[in-house]
């Protein structure tokens, strides 16, 4: 059965975590600009798909997790991967086809992977990583490991049956995987409301008899927490968890997508509901941040991101001979020239 989670106040966090949450969430929405302005330039080879309206989904997730634990990702995953420990200098030499980048420059935006902090990567498949997830969730369980997996994917991907079998195979093998729905209401221009029958995404759990949450993602604090409930729930007892994160996408489903299936209004309303903003206010009521103190960490963290895009932009390219790398795997009795 679903229930729906709530945040705890503020006042009950310790300050360096709220001022950690508060600073991810910024640096997330400044790269993302940043890579919407690369794009925009003709700067950037390839396309993107930006996380603008979602950074408290990936921030209070990652929150949650150790460093050890996994991840895996979508075709929208630049905030995922920051939010896990990503450094944003690599990554956005990985958008610019750079030598530096986490895939040296061939996977972009849509294949980062840094198994490094547990990013066991992005996928252009829609709901593709599902199963890579359980699978890492079952090597968890195999090996006896305190880690856990989270599978972050959207709700259009729920139309895809692998989301459905990788649940019931981790309920029934009891696999420490948190399934996290980023419920941003459409799936590309097409409304959930046309495409799916049950709305109430949480309650597609109950086919599955695993424990589910429905969070407001708007609220970094709620969810934390839900995450928080999830992950003691796989560290203790190998159990999976379903959270359908309600959020919204301010930009188009890429950058490509002009956005002409949702009104002006439609997207203002939304955007009343800013995460940064929420969070901001409630900082600012519970006195753990002034209006300067905004401004400081807003002016340090678009320092780094400038600096790390001309780091990215002045590092070399690929040399052409690692076209025929990294493509097959070797195994470790072989050696191939």
């Amino acid at each position: 059965m679903s229930t729906a989670a709530t945040s705890k106040s503020p006042s009950k966090i310790p300050t360096d975590k709220l001022l950690r949450l508060y600073k991810q969430m910024v640096a997330i929405r400044l790269f993302e600009e940043r890579v919407n302005d690369l794009y925009t330039r003709a700067l950037m080879p390839g396309l993107a798909h930006l996380y603008i309206g979602e950074e408290a989904i990936a921030v209070g997730v990652c929150e949650a997790l150790t460093r050890e634990d996994y991840i895996t990702s979508t075709h929208r995953g630049h905030g995922h991967c920051l939010a896990k420990g990503a450094t944003p200098d690599r990554m956005f030499a990985e958008l610019l086809g750079k030598e530096a980048g986490y895939c040296k420059g061939k996977g972009g935006s849509m294949h980062i992977a840094d198994p490094d902090t547990g990013n066991l990567g992005a996928n252009a498949i829609v709901g593709g990583s599902a199963g890579i997830a359980t699978g890492a969730g079952l090597s968890i369980k195999m090996r006896k490991s305190n880690q856990v997996a989270v599978c972050f994917f959207g709700d259009g991907a729920l139309g895809q049956g692998l989301i459905y079998e990788s649940m019931n195979m981790a309920q029934l093998w009891k696999v420490p995987c948190i399934y996290i729905c980023e419920n941003n209401q459409y799936g590309m221009g097409t409304s959930l409301k046309r495409a799916m029958s049950v709305l109430d995404i949480s309650q597609k759990s109950c086919a599955y008899d695993i424990a589910a949450e429905f969070v407001d993602g708007m609220d970094v604090l709620a969810v934390r927490e839900a995450t928080l409930r999830a992950v003691e729930r796989a560290r203790k007892d190998y159990l999976p968890t379903l959270l359908e994160v309600r959020t919204y996408r301010f930009m188009g489903h890429s950058m490509s997508d002009p956005g002409n299936y949702r009104t002006r209004a439609e997207i203002e309303q939304h955007q009343e509901r800013d995460p940064i903003k929420l969070f901001t206010a409630s900082l600012k009521e519970e006195g753990v941040m002034s209006d300067t103190d905004f401004q400081q960490v807003e002016a340090r963290v678009k320092e780094q991101v400038e600096e790390a895009v001309r780091v990215a932009d002045e590092s070399p390219l690929p040399d052409p001979s690692e076209l025929y790398t990294d493509i097959y795997a070797t195994p470790l009795n072989e050696k191939h020239d």
